[in-house]
């Protein structure tokens, strides 16, 4: 049984956002490490975090290109896409990711689907040892 608290990660160039889904994650008891760029993130390195929430209108690296990245490093990796962009997402594009997200979106909705997302890779995670 994992004791330590999941860790996910939330990029995205907005800082209210930033600060809002810090607070929604940790209030549900995950620990939120938030960055303002793909970048940072990358940087920062992927070996403690659990899923990742991010933006697709990043400047430099894109949401989709993050999640292109992230995936061949960690492949099980849940991701989720937000946008506020009104645009349809380009269903190609959006493959391979754990759900999407159009700003505004219902914060217990995001909530529920992480924690369906990390419940279902602990459970893989199980079976796999």
């Amino acid at each position: 049984m994992k004791t330590t608290r999941s860790v996910v990660a939330v990029v995205d160039d907005d800082p209210r956002l930033l600060e809002s889904l810090e607070d929604l994650l940790e209030s549900a008891g995950y620990r939120a490490r938030c960055f303002s760029s793909a970048h940072a993130m990358l940087n920062d390195g992927l070996s403690d975090v659990d899923a990742l929430i991010t933006d697709i209108g990043l400047p430099g690296i894109d949401g989709f290109e993050l999640r292109n990245q992230v995936r061949s490093v960690r492949p099980d990796l849940p991701v989720f896409l937000i946008t506020g962009r009104h645009e349809i997402v380009d269903q190609s594009r959006a493959q391979g990711i754990s759900g999407f997200f159009r700003k505004p979106f219902d914060g217990q909705l995001l909530l529920a689907a992480v924690t369906e997302a990390l419940h279902n890779a602990e459970r893989g995670r199980d079976h796999d040892s």
